[in-house]
C-alpha cells in the first residue's frame, strides 16, 4: 500500500454501540433481514454501517448517527436487493419500473401522499425519508432526492452491461465513478448530520461544486487502493483505479498504485485549496450571514471528518486489503497526542505524520512554474481522426463578413490593441466555422463565425486587459457586465456598451436569441457565463502562480473552450426533436464530454509554445501533466496524446453501443432517432473542424509568434512523438480557445 496523505485524525463517535442496536432493530422492521432473501442477521452485523458512520460523522448525536447509519443500511440493502432481483435475471424491463417507482418515496412536499410500500425498499426509503425530511429546507429536499435518485438510475445502466469487459479511460473513469459510488448523496448527509445545510444561493456555485466533487473523488479513489485485491485479482473487476492507470500506462501495479494515490492527494490538495481561498470570498460576494457563514464551515469540516473516517474503516474492515497499511502506521509517541490536542477518547488510531514528503513534493511543484521560458515549436503527434471535414462552400463569404463585422464592433487596431486585422484574418475563425457546420446556410455561416470571434477575443482580453495588472476585482466588474448584455426578456435590450468585448457580445446576442423560446434562452445563458466565469477562474491561477490540479483542470477546459457553449447551440439546431431529459442522459453527457476534452487537449497541443513561451500561461494539459508527474517536455505530450486517443475511442464506443439504449429507454420515434443521429455527426463534424482549423490557421505556429528569422523546422517531436510513461456550433468550437 502506499504512504498515505492522512492530514486530519480520525475520531469515533461514543454513540456507535446505540447505533448498531437500532439499526439492527430497524432493518428487521422494514423486512431487510430473515425472510427477505437478501440479507440475515449475520450479513448486516458482518457489514458494521454503524462503525462506518460513527467514524464518518463523529460529533453526530445518538439521534442523529441512528438515522445516518439507518440511510446507508438501507442504501447498501438496495444494492444487494438490485443485484439479486434484476441484475442476476438481466431484468432490465422490471428493473427500470423498480426504479421508476423510487421517486414517488421522496416528494419534496412533506405533507405529499405516497405510494404503499411493497417491498423493504420502498419501506425503508418512505420510513427515512419521513424522518429526515422535517430537519431540512425544500431546497435540501430538491438536492438530495436528485443525487438519491441519481445514484439508484445508474444501476440501470450498469444492468445494460453497456461497459462489460471494457476497461475505462482515466477521465470517463473518475466521472463514471461519481456517479455509481454514492460519494455526493454522503455529501448530502454530512449537511444533515452537521446540522450545517449549505445556503441556496451558493448550493450550485463552483466552490461548493468542487468541494462535493473532491470528495467524492477522495473517497472512491481510497477505496480504489484497498479493494484493488479483491476487486480485480478475486472478482474479475474492471472498475478499479490502479487497474485503469495500469492499463492506460501500460505500468507495473505498484507504479499505478503510486499513481492514483498521487491523485488522492492532488483531489484532497484541491479540496483544502477551495475551502482556503474560493469558499470565503463566494460567502462574502452572496452577501451570507454570520450562521450561514458558520454553516458552510461546519459542513467543510463535516467533508473532512468523513474522509479521515472512511481512511480509518477501511484500515480496519476485513473487505480490504489493509495489513501492510495497518504495520505501516506509527504509534503516538509519548506525551506527542497531548501536545497536538488529540488522544481523548476515539483518536488512538491518529497518525502524527499528518502529511507525506511525496505529498508536500507535489504541491510544491503546483506553484513553481518559471513563465516564458524558451520551449521550441510546439510538439505535435499524428493525430488520429476518424471522421472527414467537409467545408462549407460559403466560407469566402464569411471571411469578409467577420473581419468587417470585428471593425465595427471595435475589436481592431482599437485600445487596449488586443487584435490588428491582419492577425484576424491569419487566425481564420470562418475556416473553423465551416467545418463545424458545413451545411449551413449564409447567414448561419457569418453568425457562428462571428461567435468564434468574439469568444476567442474573450479569452484574449482577459489575461490582456486584467492579468498582466492582476486586476481581479476589474475582471469580475467585467463579467457581471457581460451578463447584462444577455437580457432574457428582450434579446435587444442591453446598456450602452463600454467596450468592443460588450458591444459584441450584444450584437450577437439579439441575432441568436431572439427566435429562441425562453427555455433556450436561459439554457444558452448559462452556457455563455459558465464560459466568461471560467476565464476568472484562470485568473485567480495566474496570480497565484498556481498550476491547476489535473481533474480540476480537465472538467474547467471544457468551459474555459466553450464547449457547452458550442454544443447548446448544436442541440438548438436540432429543434424540439429530442427532450431535454436525453440530452441530461448519462450517455449523452459522456459523449459530449469525451468530444469535448478531444477537442480541448488538441488545442493545448497546438499552442503549447504560444501558452508557455509567449504568454505566459499555466493552463495547458501538457504542462499540467509535466509537473503532476514530474516528467519532461516530450513525455507529457505522449501522455496528453494517449489521452485523446483514448476519449476519441470512448466516443466512438458510447455512440455505437450506448445510444441505442437511450433511444430505447426514451422510446424515441423516426424524428427523435434522427435528430439524435444528426446530433452525433454534429460532434464528429465539431471535432474534426477544429482540428481542421488548427492545422490551416496561422495562430499557434512559430512563425506566427516570433518575429525575425526563425530555426529550420526539425528535431525531436516535430513529427510524432510517442514516449512511455515515467517510470515503467451552430457556433464555436473554439470560442474561449484558451489558446
Amino acid at each position: 500500500m502506499p504512504e498515505f496523505y492522512t492530514p486530519y485524525p480520525a475520531r469515533l463517535n461514543p454513540h456507535v454501540e446505540a447505533a448498531r442496536t437500532h439499526s439492527r432493530q430497524w432493518a428487521r422492521d422494514m423486512g431487510m433481514l430473515e425472510g427477505s432473501g437478501i440479507w440475515e442477521q449475520a450479513d448486516l452485523d458482518a457489514h458494521d454501517y454503524a462503525l462506518l458512520c460513527a467514524y464518518t460523522h463523529p460529533d453526530a448525536s445518538a439521534e442523529d448517527l441512528a438515522l445516518v447509519t439507518d440511510w446507508y443500511v438501507w442504501v447498501f440493502f438496495f444494492d444487494d436487493h438490485f443485484l439479486e432481483i434484476f441484475k442476476r435475471t438481466q431484468d432490465r424491463e422490471g428493473g427500470k419500473a423498480y426504479l421508476d417507482r423510487l421517486p414517488a418515496f421522496m416528494p419534496i412536499d412533506p405533507g405529499a401522499d405516497v405510494p404503499e410500500p411493497v417491498n423493504p425498499v420502498e419501506a425503508g426509503l418512505a420510513d427515512l425519508w419521513r424522518r429526515t425530511v422535517p430537519a431540512m429546507s425544500a431546497d435540501w429536499r430538491a438536492r438530495f432526492a436528485e443525487s438519491t435518485a441519481n445514484l439508484l438510475n445508474e444501476s440501470l445502466w450498469e444492468l445494460s452491461n453497456i461497459n462489460a469487459g471494457r476497461i475505462p479511460n482515466p477521465v470517463e473513469y473518475i466521472e463514471m465513478r461519481r456517479k455509481v459510488g454514492g460519494a455526493p448523496w454522503s455529501a448530502g448527509l454530512v449537511e444533515f448530520a452537521a446540522h450545517a445545510e449549505v445556503p441556496a444561493a451558493i448550493a450550485h456555485a463552483r466552490p461548493m461544486r468542487v468541494l462535493r466533487d473532491t470528495f467524492s473523488d477522495a473517497v472512491h479513489l481510497r477505496n480504489d487502493l484497498f479493494s484493488y485485491q479483491r476487486e480485480v485479482e478475486s472478482e474479475g473487476e474492471f472498475s478499479n483505479g490502479v487497474l485503469v492507470l495500469e492499463t492506460f500506462f501500460g505500468c507495473g501495479t505498484q507504479e499505478a498504485a503510486e499513481a492514483v494515490n498521487d491523485l488522492l492527494t492532488s483531489r484532497l490538495q484541491q479540496f483544502e485549496h477551495t475551502a482556503l481561498t474560493e469558499v470565503p470570498p463566494l460567502c462574502a460576494e452572496h452577501g451570507l450571514s454570520p450562521q450561514q457563514g458558520v454553516d458552510v464551515l461546519a459542513y467543510v469540516k463535516g467533508l473532512q471528518d468523513w474522509q479521515s473516517g472512511g481512511h480509518e474503516w477501511h484500515l480496519r474492515s476485513s473487505r480490504y486489503m489493509n495489513e501492510q497499511a495497518e504495520r505501516g502506521r506509527s504509534p503516538l509517541g509519548p506525551g506527542m497526542g497531548a501536545r497536538l490536542g488529540i488522544g481523548s477518547l476515539g483518536t488512538s488510531a491518529a497518525d502524527v505524520r499528518l502529511t507525506t514528503r511525496r505529498a508536500e513534493a507535489a504541491r510544491a511543484r503546483r506553484y513553481t512554474h518559471v513563465p516564458g521560458r524558451r520551449v521550441g515549436p510546439s510538439l505535435l503527434p499524428e493525430f488520429e481522426m476518424p471522421f472527414a471535414t467537409t467545408l462549407s462552400p460559403f466560407l469566402p463569404g464569411a471571411r469578409r463578413h467577420v473581419v468587417a463585422w470585428a471593425r465595427r464592433m471595435g475589436m481592431l487596431d482599437e485600445p487596449p490593441g488586443v487584435w490588428n486585422e491582419r492577425k484576424l484574418i491569419g487566425f481564420d475563425f470562418p475556416l473553423c466555422a465551416a467545418g463545424l457546420h458545413p451545411d449551413g446556410t449564409q447567414e448561419s455561416l457569418d453568425l457562428a463565425s462571428c461567435w468564434l470571434t468574439w469568444g476567442t477575443y474573450g479569452d484574449d482580453y482577459y489575461p490582456a486587459v486584467f492579468g498582466r495588472r492582476r486586476d481581479l476585482a476589474g475582471a469580475r466588474l467585467c463579467t457581471e457586465r457581460l451578463s447584462a448584455c444577455t437580457d432574457l426578456a428582450d434579446p435587444g435590450s442591453a446598456p450602452p456598451a463600454a467596450n468592443a468585448l460588450e458591444r459584441g457580445l450584444a450584437d450577437l446576442w439579439r441575432r441568436t436569441a431572439e427566435p429562441m423560446t425562453p427555455e433556450q434562452r436561459r439554457v444558452f445563458r448559462d452556457t455563455i457565463e459558465e464560459m466568461t466565469s471560467s476565464w476568472l477562474w484562470e485568473l485567480d491561477n495566474e496570480a497565484q502562480n498556481r498550476i491547476p490540479e489535473p481533474v480540476d483542470y480537465i472538467e474547467m477546459r471544457r468551459k474555459t473552450f466553450g464547449s457547452e457553449f458550442t454544443m447548446s447551440l448544436c442541440r438548438l439546431r436540432r429543434g424540439s426533436a429530442l427532450p431535454a431529459e436525453v440530452y441530461r442522459s448519462g450517455p449523452v453527457r459522456s459523449l459530449e464530454n469525451a468530444a469535448a476534452d478531444y477537442a480541448c487537449l488538441l488545442n493545448d497541443l497546438f499552442s503549447y509554445q504560444k501558452e508557455i513561451e509567449c504568454d505566459g500561461e499555466i493552463h495547458n494539459a501538457v504542462l499540467v501533466v509535466q509537473h503532476f508527474f514530474d516528467c519532461d517536455y516530450p513525455t507529457g505530450v505522449a501522455v496528453v496524446d494517449d489521452l485523446m486517443k483514448s476519449r476519441m475511442r470512448q466516443f466512438q464506443h458510447v455512440a455505437a453501443h450506448e445510444l441505442p439504449v437511450v433511444v430505447e429507454d426514451f422510446g424515441l420515434d423516426e424524428e427523435g432517432r434522427a435528430a439524435l443521429g444528426g446530433y452525433v455527426r454534429d460532434l464528429e463534424n465539431w471535432m474534426s473542424g477544429i482540428l481542421t482549423w488548427h492545422r490551416g490557421c496561422r495562430r499557434y505556429a512559430e512563425r506566427d509568434l516570433l518575429p525575425g528569422p526563425l530555426p529550420l523546422p526539425g528535431g525531436l517531436g516535430t513529427s510524432a512523438v510517442r514516449i512511455a510513461w515515467p517510470g515503467g456550433g451552430g457556433a464555436v468550437g473554439t470560442a474561449g480557445s484558451g489558446g
